[in-house]
């Protein structure tokens, strides 16, 4: 009778209290689990949960909560700066897929009720003060693609049980306080994985020797700033070679391995690791070998190594010799011929393809005064020659200061791009071949690819792959004369942003020469068949000087001599004054260039992509540029929309990830070089905005 006279209270109550019907009789299961997280969090200072109660019934309706067939599927609320802790009933949430808490001020351990979700597909926690260890109950749920615990406090080992996370696909622990060695079958076992960052945590013992099995990783493999020693394991370089792997700053040591993937690393990957030798580090392995002086054996070696030192110098005088009697036979073979045709024939170009000729074996040096013939490619894979280039039909793409850029059309159908650099350089054949030479080289998915080059004295040609859509300038700003246009969307915009910085990123640690484009803007970004961003005419400006005779650039010698007034001067071609938009401001007091150039251009480039206006054009209408309208909108608080290009008004659910790009823009546009960030600093910040999406 009691459990029956119960039953009959409660549903008179819920029949007399409407206020209360909702909350004891109608909410279901998972609002209880919510209301359960919202009690864990004793500051909401946004009133962000204000609307999470038990006078409403249905938490579909809750802000951060999506629903599918009215069961809760995903948790978004990131940044709100709730301070509180993680509710373990948040695991009773059966259908949940997404959890993202980022940007908050989350306390506590992580609780391990938390993966009895099944359904759990990605947790992003990062930016939070969670501690302790990790559970083992970690990767429980057998869906877990994206893992993010960056920039917490967890400590201890990374469990074991983390391998048996088979379907992830995006795994970062970076700053926090892990410790200990990786587990067993790292490699093997996360072998989905297609991002990966350990970056500024304790980790010791050494990199796993299986981490070549993970052959879909993308991006940046990040184990810098740790405690792992031991050599680098050969395997590294079976990772694909769009992968840039980042090992400084450990106790690593021996020989870099230089196969696959790690042939073409520069030295900042593995900079702060001093027990490191071997290309590209300037260290060689042969130095710091121990010597002991009561060690037969090692007293052995130094005499071995005496004996070796000896040969090869006794080898190269003698190789050296040689090399100057072959000089000294083709000059006198070549003089008298020469002397002689001069007399007979003046006016005549002289072409002597005995000895001096130029071919593909590189112990042959052409005279700086010889006129080169032929086609030279600079990739194995070239398959056509020079008369099957100059046969082509072309059309014009572009015209600058530099030269003329055509559409060629080969007979097999294949289609390039071919810049036309046009006369003079005639006696520095050998600086131009070595430029043209190193930038061939550079190979990377977001860098336009120089295929081969031609030079003679009255013609110069680089021939690169041709990028089909146009350049960024255009898909912006729409092309000239045209009525419409449609603009691109932020998606596609943040693609391109990234792109650019990953292309840029790798072009600023590819070579310890430390390379620097210098001419970055948004017309010398092409854009590939599904928007992919293509850096173009890098190392153009230092060619087009050989060419010219000239020791810098025009647009240099103009902004040396009166650098403030060359933005406003009428008499600047549109060509430098749109260039002179993108650069730094010591660019415009110095001639020698750094980095920091690029990384102020790239922060241009984010803000014209932000807001839809031309630097350029801007400086026209307004009379400042593009960097100074945007501080003049921030200090005089003028709303977001008023900043941004009208056709991103419309997404105002990416307003986030806007912010977020405006702050990684004025960061690059510091007026201080020293206070700009890295590519490679720019690039992981980009790389959180894609992690919150």
């Amino acid at each position: 009778m009691a459990v029956s006279y119960q039953s009959c209270y409660l549903w008179v109550l819920c029949m007399l209290s409407s206020i209360h019907v909702s909350g004891v009789c109608g909410l279901n299961e998972e609002g209880h689990a919510l209301l359960s997280f919202k009690a864990s969090i004793t500051k909401d200072p946004d009133g962000f949960l204000a609307n999470w109660n038990s006078s409403n019934n249905d938490p579909c309706s809750w802000n951060g909560i999506t629903c599918k067939d009215s069961v809760v599927v995903s948790i978004s609320i990131p940044k709100k700066r709730l301070l509180g802790s993680l509710s373990p009933d948040l695991g009773s949430l059966t259908s949940i897929r997404h959890i993202n808490l980022r940007n908050n001020k989350l306390l506590g351990s992580l609780p391990a009720e938390l993966f009895r979700a099944q359904g759990l597909q990605s947790l992003v926690l990062y930016g939070n003060s969670l501690s302790g260890s990790l559970p083992t109950e970690i990767c429980d749920p057998p869906y877990l693609q994206i893992l993010d615990l960056s920039w917490n406090l967890f400590s201890n080992s990374v469990p074991p049980s983390l391998v048996q996370c088979k379907m992830l696909k995006s795994l970062d622990l970076s700053h926090n306080n892990f410790t200990n060695l990786l587990p067993v079958g790292f490699g093997n076992s996360l072998n989905a994985l297609e991002r990966l960052d350990l970056s500024y945590n304790m980790l010791n013992g050494s990199i796993p020797s299986d981490i070549g099995n993970m052959t879909k990783l993308a991006g940046t493999v990040d184990f810098s700033h740790n405690l792992l020693s031991g050599l680098i394991p050969p395997s590294i370089g079976d990772l694909p070679e769009k992968v840039y792997i980042d090992l400084a700053h450990n106790n690593l040591s021996g020989p870099i391995p230089r196969n696959g993937t790690m042939v073409n690393r520069g030295p900042n990957a593995f900079a702060g690791n001093p027990l490191l030798c071997g290309p590209p580090l300037k260290k060689s392995c042969s130095e710091g070998v121990p010597v002991n002086g009561g060690d037969n054996r090692s007293g052995k070696r130094v005499s071995m190594r005496k004996c070796i030192i000896v040969v090869i110098v006794v080898s190269d005088i003698l190789g050296i010799a040689l090399m100057a009697l072959v000089f000294f036979y083709c000059y006198r073979k070549m003089i008298s011929p020469k002397t002689k045709l001069a007399n007979e024939n003046k006016g005549k170009a002289f072409r002597e393809k005995e000895c001096l000729s130029f071919t593909n074996d590189e112990s042959k040096t052409p005279s700086e005064n010889m006129a080169q013939s032929d086609l030279v490619p600079l990739d194995p894979n070239v398959k056509f020659n020079l008369d099957e280039l100059l046969k082509a039909s072309a059309i014009v793409l572009g015209k600058n200061e530099i030269g003329i850029v055509y559409k060629v059309t080969l007979a097999s159908g294949l289609i390039l791009a071919v810049r036309r650099l046009g006369e003079g350089g005639a006696r520095r054949f050998k600086e131009f071949k070595q430029d043209v030479e190193a930038i061939g080289k550079v190979r990377h998915p977001n860098i336009v690819t120089l295929r081969a080059y031609y030079w003679s004295i009255e013609e110069k040609l680089l021939i690169y792959d041709y990028i089909p859509n146009g350049n960024l300038s255009t898909a912006i700003h729409g092309r000239a004369g045209a009525i419409s246009f449609s603009p691109l969307p932020w998606a596609l915009r943040l693609k391109v942003m990234k792109g650019i910085a990953r292309g840029l990123c790798f072009l600023h640690e590819f070579s310890p020469k430390k390379y620097v484009h210098r001419d970055l803007k948004l017309s010398n970004v092409l854009l590939g068949p599904n928007m992919e961003p293509y850096i173009s005419d890098f190392g153009l400006a230092h060619l087009a000087n050989i060419v010219g005779e000239s020791p810098m650039p025009h647009s240099d010698k103009m902004a040396a001599e009166n650098p403030q007034s060359q933005l406003f001067d009428t008499a600047v071609s549109p060509d430098t004054r749109i260039e002179l938009c993108y650069q730094a401001p010591e660019a415009l007091k110095t001639q020698k260039p750094t980095q920091k150039w690029d990384v102020y251009s790239y922060g241009v480039i984010l803000l014209e992509l932000l807001s839809g206006r031309a630097p350029s054009v801007l400086l026209e209408t307004s009379g400042i540029g593009l960097v100074q309208w945007i501080q003049v909108c921030i200090e005089e608080k003028k709303a977001l929309t008023d900043v941004l290009d009208p056709a991103l008004t419309h997404e105002p659910e990416r307003e986030d990830e806007i912010i977020a790009v405006l702050k990684i823009a004025l960061s690059c546009v510091q007026y201080i070089p020293e206070t700009r960030p890295s590519m490679r600093h720019v690039l992981d910040s980009l790389d959180r905005v894609f992690t919150g999406r």
